[in-house]
């Protein structure tokens, strides 16, 4: 069920965002943030398989942030190394459901979480 929040909450704060401002040449300050925000998706696409199940394909999920924030070529590259380093390295960690992953799991959407109201706090009111 927290899964199912996070990504309501992710899609939440990307639209409420996104429909303030438009897309930027430059770096939006809260770059830093989303980065983080990918590499957690991109662990979340590996662990969830593992231990939750919930049905959430984070790799779409992180597709669909990428329509909403409409970013350039360049920010899309950065964010997509950072989800690709999140999956990848937690695939490398993790091939089956452990005690481990399930915490690392549970930190992530928790992380995930705060991130996301942190952003649609200071960038999207």
């Amino acid at each position: 069920m927290r899964a199912f929040s996070f990504k309501n909450t992710i899609v939440a704060v990307v639209m409420m965002f996104t429909s303030t401002i438009g897309a930027h040449a430059v770096d939006p300050p809260y770059q830093q943030d989303l980065q983080r925000f990918a590499t957690i998706m991109g662990a979340l696409y590996h662990l969830d398989a593992l231990c939750l199940n919930s049905g959430n394909n984070w790799r779409d999920e992180f597709a669909e942030l990428l329509d909403l924030e409409e970013v350039d070529e360049d920010r899309r590259a950065r964010l997509t190394a950072a989800f690709n380093s999140g999956y990848y390295d937690f695939n490398r960690m993790h091939v089956r459901c452990t005690p481990n992953a399930q915490l690392a799991t549970k930190r992530f959407i928790a992380e995930g979480a705060a991130i996301a109201k942190n952003i649609h706090t200071r960038f999207a009111e």
